[in-house]
């Protein structure tokens, strides 16, 4: 569903669904410089999501961040949940909430909703003029903060021109998203999370399926972007949870059929790219919350909290020029998979 059609219903007190909001002009939360805050942990790709889109399209100084503590979260059940720092010197790269100086982040969820039943995640967009959360939910805030202040006075023109949702793409990134969220970015959650080797077995595979599918998309391109020469929503979407693949799930999520640096040279080249020059990725990308979040709040995976130090480096050197072949994990049920993917996705099709 697209910015322009997309409603935002009343949030009920009570609810476990969220809260949906969209800025743009001439609705409920109009776009002013200011009036929003962005609450984010640098080791959640979701919210790396729209940490991205807030860097990419220069809305760091309209739109102000507080950053919960990367551990801990707290008991078997999540509760209290994500931690602020008591000050700004206990955690590096993290902050006291600015707006509230809360304790921990759901205490801002209640401020709106004191019988909100659902997760307390991130990122959580606040409207300090209404005093209301406006949207919790990074898919959604990835399709419209690209343009929710286009035509304002908050950023530049050249931002502006930044166009994260193209029109003569919209259908390809549409079908695109929905198996990079199913198979990649949820995909690695969960190989992580599963409790028995053969679901494990069934997991792992489709990651690699899908990793094996994109390489041969990027190729096909020809890059640097993943539908060719501009940067689209895609982009944000796979790099938040490939900059994590060598350096968290291949170790800590059992994702070791291979390695971005080592099995697969375009997407190694595009993640590599995005990170060392394109304004935004670098930025916004902090591998110490990462690796400690990861490591240190899932008990149940990692008991005793120990943090590795590799792989090093955690994003290898760009290198000017398109990889001259593209690469793939070869164990037998990938390439079924990949192959099955391609039918899915492309049909008759030529990828």
């Amino acid at each position: 569903m697209s910015a322009e059609t997309q409603s935002a219903p009343i949030h009920q007190a009570g609810t476990t669904d969220g809260w949906h909001g969209v800025i743009k002009s001439g609705g409920e939360f109009e776009p002013e410089a200011g009036r929003y805050h962005l609450y984010i942990g640098l080791f959640c790709p979701f919210a790396h999501r729209a940490n991205l889109v807030r860097h990419i399209k220069g809305l760091q100084s309209a739109i102000d961040v507080s950053i919960v503590r990367p551990y801990p979260k707290g008991d078997s059940k999540g509760w209290p949940g994500w931690r602020f720092p008591a000050n700004e010197q206990e955690y590096e790269g993290a902050t006291v909430d600015k707006l509230f100086g809360s304790e921990y982040l759901h205490e801002v969820y209640l401020k709106d909703d004191k019988d909100y039943k659902g997760r307390y995640s991130v990122p959580l967009l606040w409207d300090k003029k209404t005093n209301r959360i406006v949207n919790n939910e990074s898919a959604e805030i990835l399709r419209w903060l690209p343009t929710a202040f286009n035509g304002t006075s908050v950023i530049s023109p050249d931002a502006a021109a930044i166009d994260l949702y193209p029109v003569p793409l919209r259908k390809e990134i549409d079908s695109l998203s929905e198996w990079i969220q199913r198979d990649v970015n949820s995909g690695v959650y969960k190989v992580g999370f599963t409790t028995t080797q053969e679901d494990y077995d069934k997991a792992v595979i489709l990651v690699f399926g899908a990793l094996n599918v994109l390489e041969k998309l990027i190729y096909e391109k020809g890059g640097p972007y993943v539908l060719g020469e501009h940067i689209t929503e895609l982009d944000i979407r796979l790099y938040a949870t490939l900059i994590r693949f060598d350096t968290i799930y291949v170790q800590h999520f059992k994702c070791n059929l291979g390695t971005i640096r080592h099995d697969y040279p375009v997407l190694n080249a595009w993640l590599s790219h995005l990170y060392w020059k394109v304004p935004g990725f670098k930025e916004t990308t902090d591998f110490k919350h990462i690796k400690e979040n990861y490591t240190k709040s899932h008990y149940e995976i990692n008991p005793l909290a120990i943090t590795p130090r590799g792989p090093f480096p955690n994003v290898e050197d760009y290198m000017p020029g398109k990889p001259t072949k593209y690469g793939r994990v070869k164990l037998p049920e990938v390439l079924e998979y990949e192959k099955k993917l391609e039918r899915e996705v492309f049909g008759k099709q030529k990828l």
